[in-house]
């Protein structure tokens, strides 16, 4: 079976007949950093549920703020599949 072309992308510029080829630019890859912050969400917000749930919610700093406790521990884990979508 034959195969169709592929049509040109082009980008108008508001006047007609002056269509340019839409050049886009490969960005590289993610910096080195970028995969520790990544992996440093990660492990921030599951240390942080696993002492909570250890230790029963009674540290200190897990008393005083209760059921938030879940929240403060999947807001890292969240932040980290943010920037796991931006990865390159």
């Amino acid at each position: 079976m034959p195969e169709s072309k592929r049509r040109k992308t082009t980008k108008s510029s508001g006047t007609k007949g002056s269509a340019a080829p839409v050049v886009r630019k490969k960005k590289g890859p993610s910096p080195r950093w970028y995969v520790a912050l990544m992996l440093a969400c990660f492990a921030v917000g599951i240390i942080w549920l696993v002492v909570y749930y250890a230790t029963g919610g009674t540290l200190p700093g897990q008393r005083s703020i209760n059921g938030w406790n879940l929240a403060v521990g999947f807001g890292p884990i969240l932040v980290g599949f943010g920037l796991a979508t931006n990865w390159r």
